[in-house]
């Protein structure tokens, strides 16, 4: 019977791509307060704001390619049953040809209605505060805000339960609820945790192979033992 193989992937699997890690030392995003441009608050203070926010990493993201790391996790579908949960809201794991992807915090080339979270519509230009969709809702960018729920949550949850292997990488483990996902993982588990600075995860249901490297780096360097370990 085929492995099952779930990757939690964070903001350090696209910053080898030029994508800009979450927010830097000082708590900023790209210079903003981080519930400035990503809470319900901040959006109803300022949504122009909040608009030119999302339209600069929209207008980035189109301009990236996958990388070394996205490729490599997408090879692996060729040995296990794959899927990657990410807190990325960019589309490189899908651009690298991973066919199974869970976006816990919404997707960046995607909007929805205001008024009903399930009109979801694909999105590559600017968005801005006068369009709207065919039933005169206003749209806002498809991103889980701080304070708003996971939707995906549970779906993730189920897959990290029935993982053989699960592969953390390039996340600060810091961001819940998604943090909380490798406590599900079963007993026997083979886990790997990839990030240059990998946070201490205490009391996990199995033991986690720490790799103190960025995410290219570290999954190459254990990329053939997962190959023959598929079997």
């Amino acid at each position: 019977m085929e492995k099952r193989l779930v990757v939690l992937s964070g903001a350090g699997m696209s910053a080898e791509s030029g994508i800009q890690t979450f927010r830097d030392a000082g708590g900023l995003w790209e210079g903003h307060d981080v519930m400035e441009v990503a809470s319900p608050e901040g959006w109803k203070k300022n949504k122009e704001l909040v608009l030119d926010f999302y339209n600069q990493r929209r207008r980035q993201l189109l301009t990236c390619e996958p990388n070394e790391a996205h490729l490599l996790l997408a090879e692996l579908e060729q040995y296990y049953n794959t899927t990657i949960v990410t807190q990325n809201v960019d589309d490189l794991h899908e651009r690298a040809g991973s066919s199974h992807i869970i976006h816990l915090h919404g997707e960046l080339l995607k909007v929805r209605s205001v008024q009903n979270s399930k009109l979801i519509y694909p999105w590559s230009k600017d968005l801005h505060n006068t369009d709207i969709n065919d039933l005169g809702h206003k749209l806002r960018p498809h991103i889980v805000w701080f304070g708003e729920m996971v939707p995906e949550l549970e779906n993730a949850v189920s897959y990290v339960k029935k993982a053989d292997i699960i592969i953390i990488i390039g996340t600060s483990m810091q961001v819940y609820p998604a943090a909380s996902l490798i406590h599900y993982a079963k007993p026997n588990a083979l886990a790997y945790y990839i990030d240059t600075n990998p946070a201490i995860i205490n009391q996990t249901p199995c033991k986690i192979n720490i790799i103190a490297e960025k995410a290219s780096i570290g999954l190459k360097s254990i990329i053939n033992d997962l190959k023959n370990n598929s079997q």
